[in-house]
C-alpha cells in the first residue's frame, strides 16, 4: 500500500491499473503473416481462459458458417481480417482494437445481451496483448454446437465436473512441507510447484490482523487492538484472534450480509408504488443470529424453504421462510396469472442460483442452449413451490392474510387476553355510568328528541338541557367525563403481537403445473409433476397424500431435504466456494452461480471437493471451514506482487498471492463511523434504520421523500446492515460503492471506479459531516495539540503506526489551512480528517 499522502483513493486505483498492464507482452504480427507459434503457456491460457468465453458468448453469433457482421471468431485470421466494420483486433494500435471497444460497450456493444464481467473483458484483453494465441489452426466448436441444439440429458454430459458425486481427494504431496499449515495449503501449493512458483511471503502482523478484522466481522480493528497484538509473540496469538472475531456479535452481522446479497434481501417490494414489505427485518435477524449460532448450513436450507413444513416448526424456522417473500412484486399487474409465474420464476430463479448454482431459470420459454436442463425440468422443479400464495393481491389486507403469521409467545398472548378482558370490564363499567344518567334524563324527552339522540354529537348539548331541572350540574360533569371516557377506551389497541413475513399456500394441495409454452401463462403444455432435475440422476420424489387438516402441500420440504442431501452433488460445492469467494475475493470457481457447463470451470477442483467433504463431514458448520481458511498459510499471504507470478500468473488463479481488495460499500460506512468514534455496535437487531439522504435526492421519487423515515441519534450510527433498503431509494453511498441490486440475486460485488466516489467522499453532506464529528472527537481526546491528533488520526484510518514523515505532512497540512486561509482549529482539522477519510491506505485491504 501506498504511503499517506501519495495517492487519494482515485488516484491509486488509476496507477494500479495503469501499471499493471506494462507486463503484458505484445505480439506484432501482420494478418497475412504465417501464425507465429506460442509457448506453451499463452496456448494454456487460451485455452482455460480465453476459449471458454467465447464459445459461452461469442461464437453464437460470430463462430457459425453465417455470421453477424461478417465477423469470424474461430480462426485467428479471421479475427485480424475482420469484418464489415474493419480488423476486430489491430495489433500495432490495439487499443484501437474493435473488439476491445466492442467488450467495453464503448462505440459497439458486445455481447448484446449483457455486458460481460470485468474478469472475462481482463482476460480478453490479455489475450489480445498477447498477440492472440490459439491452438495452431484450430477451429474452436462453434457453429456445430449451435446446430446440434441444447445440450441433451444423457450420460457424457452427467460427466461433467459439477455433476459428478462430491469425492474426498488425498491431500497431495509438495516438496515444502515446512510451509505446510494445514491441508488447504498442500492443495495450493502442489499447483504452484507444479507451475514453478513459489507463494509470496507471510503479510505482516499489521496487514494480517486488518485482513481478518474486515473479513471476519466487517469493522477495523482499534488501535489498541493492533498495539496488543504486535505486542503479543506467542504462537497461539493469532488463532485466539481468530476465535474471538467468529464468536464475536459482529461476525454474523459481516457474513449475514454475505448471504442477504444472495438472497435479494430488500424490505419493499419495488414497482412505482415501491410499497413496504412488513416485518421483513425479522428474517434479516434470522440470518445474523444464524451465522453467529453457527447453524448447521443444511438446516439453514431447510428452514428457509420449508421451515413451516418442518415436524419441529417454530417461531424461528417461520421467520426463516421470509426467503420465499422477498422478490419484487407488482402490486397491479395487467396478467395477474402472468404475474404469478413471474413470482415463482424469481424464487425458483433465486433458489436454484444460490443454493446449487445453476441458472434453471434458462429453461423457461424452452430447453436450456448451455446446460442439460429441459423445460420440463424447470416446470417440474417449479411445480415445488406452485402451492404458494401470492405475495398479495393488491392492498394491505391482502399481504396480511397471505404473508404475515404470528410468532407470538404464549406470555405475549396471555398479556394480550389479560388486557383485552380488563378493557372489557372497563367498558361495560363506563356504559353502566352513562346509561344511569340517560335513563333519568330520557324521562324528560320530547318525541323528536328521542330520534336525535341517537346520533352521538348530540347527546351531550341534549342532557346539559336537563340541568338542573332533571339532573344537577354534578351530574352532567360526571356524564360528560363518562363520554370522554368511552371515547378513549374505543380507541385502544391492545399490545401488538409479534408478526413475521411468511410463506402461506392455498391449501393442502398444491396447484396442477403444466410446461408452458415459450413461457406464456396462458399456453399450457403437457402436465408435469414434482421432480428433480434429471441430468443429476436423482430418484424421484415421493409426494405424500395432501392431508386434509394441513395448511401447505408439503412439496417445499422435500425439495428442501434433496439440496440439504449430502449426495445432492452441487450444494456443498457451491457454498464452500462462497466461503472461499468472501474470504480471498474470488471464489475457487469464479462464476459463483454458475456451476453449470457455460461457468467457468474450477483452478482448483481437489480443493473444492475436499472443502465440500469437510463442511459435511464436519456436520455443515461453517465456522469450522472459515477457521481452517485463516489459519492457512494460503490465507496469510502477502499480497506484494512478484515479477515470476506476473509473467506466469497474472491473474493470479493459482493463489501464489493474496489479493487486494476495496472495501464494500457498507465496510467504507461503518469505517468512518469507527474511525471517528461514533458507530454504535453495541445495538443489534430490530427494525431498520434510515440514514440522513439529501432532499434533493429524495425529490427524485415520485412521492418526494415517501416510505423514508427518520432515526434517532442513537440509531442513525448503527451498522450498515441495519440500513432500511428501499429498492427505488438507495442511500447515495452505498450507490456510489456498488452496493447489491436487490432486485436479484448478487454473488459478486464488483468494485466499479467512478467520478461520483471521489465527488462524494470529498463534497457530500455526509462525509464532510462525519470529518467535523472526528475531528471534535479528536479534540476531545488530545486538546490543543495537533501532532498528537494527527498520530491519532491515521491510526483510526490506517491502523498502524504513522510515520514521521507523515505526521508532519498532516501538522503541516493544518498549520497551512490555519494561516493562509484563516481557518479556526477544529475548521482545519476537519478538512484534515476528510483528507485521512480519503487515503487510499483506508479504502483497501492488503
Amino acid at each position: 500500500m501506498k504511503r499517506f499522502g501519495v495517492f487519494l483513493f482515485l488516484g491509486a486505483v488509476l496507477f494500479a491499473a495503469l501499471a499493471g498492464s506494462s507486463q503484458l507482452v505484445v505480439s506484432q504480427d501482420a494478418p497475412n503473416k504465417k501464425q507465429p507459434v506460442f509457448n506453451s503457456k499463452q496456448l494454456e491460457f487460451y485455452n482455460k481462459q480465453v476459449k471458454p468465453i467465447l464459445q459461452s458468448k461469442c461464437l453464437k453469433c460470430h463462430g457459425g458458417e453465417k455470421t453477424r457482421g461478417g465477423l469470424q471468431l474461430t480462426i485467428r485470421e479471421s479475427v485480424l481480417k475482420g469484418g464489415d466494420t474493419g480488423p476486430a483486433v489491430d495489433l500495432k494500435s490495439i487499443d484501437e482494437s474493435l473488439l476491445l471497444n466492442a467488450v467495453n460497450y464503448v462505440d459497439f456493444e458486445m455481447p448484446p445481451d449483457g455486458k460481460l464481467p470485468k474478469e472475462q473483458i481482463a482476460i480478453l484483453t490479455r489475450w489480445v496483448k498477447m498477440g492472440l494465441p490459439v491452438n495452431p489452426n484450430e477451429l474452436v466448436a462453434s457453429a456445430k454446437k449451435e446446430h446440434a441444439g441444447p445440450p441433451a440429458v444423457n450420460d457424457e454430459n452427467r460427466k461433467f465436473w459439477s455433476f459428478q458425486p462430491v469425492t474426498r481427494p488425498q491431500v497431495p504431496k509438495v516438496q515444502n512441507m515446512n510451509w505446510v499449515g494445514n491441508p488447504i495449503d498442500a492443495f495450493v501449493l502442489a499447483r504452484l510447484e507444479a507451475n514453478g512458483l513459489q507463494p509470496a511471503e507471510i503479510a505482516n502482523k499489521t496487514a494480517l490482523l486488518r485482513r481478518l478484522y474486515y473479513n471476519l466481522i466487517g469493522v477495523p480493528p482499534s488501535p489498541q487492538d493492533v498495539r496488543k497484538f504486535l505486542a503479543n509473540d506467542s504462537p497461539k496469538a493469532y488463532e485466539k484472534i481468530v476465535d474471538r472475531l467468529v464468536d464475536s456479535p459482529q461476525y454474523g452481522e459481516q457474513w449475514g450480509r454475505h448471504w442477504l446479497d444472495l438472497v435479494r434481501y430488500a424490505e419493499t417490494n419495488s414497482y412505482e408504488r415501491d410499497g413496504i414489505k412488513p416485518n421483513a427485518w425479522r428474517y434479516r435477524d434470522y440470518v445474523i443470529d444464524a451465522f453467529n449460532s453457527d447453524k448447521p448450513y443444511d438446516q439453514f436450507i431447510r428452514e428457509q424453504l420449508a421451515g413451516d413444513e418442518l415436524d419441529d416448526a417454530n417461531r424461528e424456522t417461520l421467520i426463516a421462510t421470509g426467503y420465499l417473500r422477498l422478490g419484487i412484486w407488482d402490486d397491479e399487474p395487467t396478467d395477474p396469472l402472468q404475474a404469478h409465474y413471474d413470482d415463482l420464476d424469481d424464487i425458483l430463479t433465486t433458489t436454484s442460483q444460490v443454493f446449487l448454482g445453476l441458472t434453471t431459470n434458462c429453461a423457461r420459454c424452452h430447453d436450456h442452449k448451455l446446460d442439460p436442463i429441459t423445460q420440463r425440468d424447470y416446470y417440474a422443479m417449479l411445480s415445488f413451490f406452485n402451492g404458494m400464495n401470492r405475495f398479495g393481491i393488491r392492498g394491505f389486507d391482502s399481504i396480511k392474510n397471505f404473508s404475515l403469521r404470528s410468532i407470538a409467545t404464549k406470555q405475549q398472548q396471555s398479556r394480550q387476553a389479560a388486557e383485552i378482558d380488563a378493557h372489557n370490564k372497563l367498558v361495560a363499567m363506563n356504559r353502566k355510568k352513562i346509561e344511569a344518567i340517560e335513563k333519568i334524563v330520557k324521562k324528560d324527552f320530547q318525541s323528536v328528541e328521542f330520534e336525535e339522540f341517537k346520533h352521538e354529537m348530540n347527546k351531550i348539548p341534549i342532557v346539559k338541557k336537563r340541568v338542573p331541572k332533571v339532573i344537577s350540574q354534578k351530574q352532567f360533569e360526571q356524564y360528560r367525563q363518562f363520554k370522554k371516557t368511552e371515547k378513549d377506551l374505543n380507541r385502544f389497541r391492545p399490545s401488538a403481537m409479534d408478526m413475521a413475513l411468511c410463506v402461506t399456500e392455498i391449501g393442502p394441495q398444491a396447484r396442477e403445473t403444466n410446461v408452458l409454452v415459450r413461457g406464456n401463462a396462458h399456453a399450457k403444455g403437457d402436465l408435469v409433476q414434482p421432480a428433480f432435475l434429471s441430468i443429476l440422476s436423482h430418484p424421484v420424489p415421493e409426494i405424500p397424500a395432501a392431508k386434509t387438516e394441513s395448511k401447505t402441500s408439503g412439496r417445499r420440504k422435500i425439495l428442501a431435504n434433496w439440496i440439504s442431501s449430502e449426495k445432492n452433488q452441487l450444494t456443498a460445492r457451491v457454498f464452500v466456494n462462497r466461503i472461499w469467494q468472501f474470504h480471498f475475493g474470488r471464489g475457487i470457481v469464479r462464476s459463483p452461480n454458475d456451476f453449470g457447463m457455460a461457468g467457468l470451470a474450477p483452478t482448483h477442483p481437489k480443493l473444492l471437493d475436499w472443502l465440500a467433504s469437510e463442511l459435511m463431514s464436519g456436520d455443515w458448520k461453517i465456522k469450522r471451514i472459515q477457521k481452517l481458511i485463516v489459519m492457512s498459510n494460503t490465507y496469510r499471504m502477502s499480497s506484494v506482487a512478484n515479477s515470476a507470478g506476473l509473467e506466469k500468473d497474472p491473474t493470479n488463479d493459482l493463489f501464489w498471492r493474496f489479493n487486494m481488495r476495496r472495501l464494500t460499500s457498507e465496510e467504507i460506512r461503518d469505517s468512518i463511523l469507527a474511525a471517528n468514534g461514533s458507530l454504535n455496535l453495541k445495538k443489534m437487531g430490530g427494525p431498520s434504520i434510515y440514514t440522513v439522504i439529501p432532499q434533493e435526492v429524495l425529490q427524485g421519487q415520485s412521492r418526494p421523500g415517501a416510505g423514508w423515515g427518520k432515526s434517532s441519534a442513537e440509531d442513525v450510527v448503527r451498522r450498515s446492515v441495519y440500513v432500511h433498503i428501499k429498492r427505488s431509494l438507495i442511500t447515495p453511498m452505498f450507490a456510489n460503492f456498488d452496493v447489491a441490486d436487490a432486485d436479484f440475486t448478487c454473488p459478486v460485488r464488483f468494485s466499479s471506479t467512478q467520478p461520483t466516489q471521489a465527488l462524494g467522499m470529498l463534497n457530500s453532506e455526509f462525509i464532510n459531516r462525519q470529518a467535523k464529528q472526528f475531528a471534535e472527537f479528536l479534540m476531545s481526546e488530545a486538546p490543543a495539540n495537533h501532532q498528537a491528533q494527527v498520530k491519532m488520526a491515521l491510526w483510526r484510518t490506517m491502523q498502524r503506526e504513522p510515520t514521521v514523515q507523515e505526521t508532519e505532512r498532516g501538522v503541516k497540512l493544518i498549520n497551512s489551512l490555519k494561516q493562509d486561509n484563516q481557518s479556526t482549529d477544529l475548521q482545519a482539522l476537519t478538512y484534515f480528517c476528510l483528507v485521512t477519510l480519503n487515503l487510499n491506505e483506508f479504502f483497501y485491504v492488503d
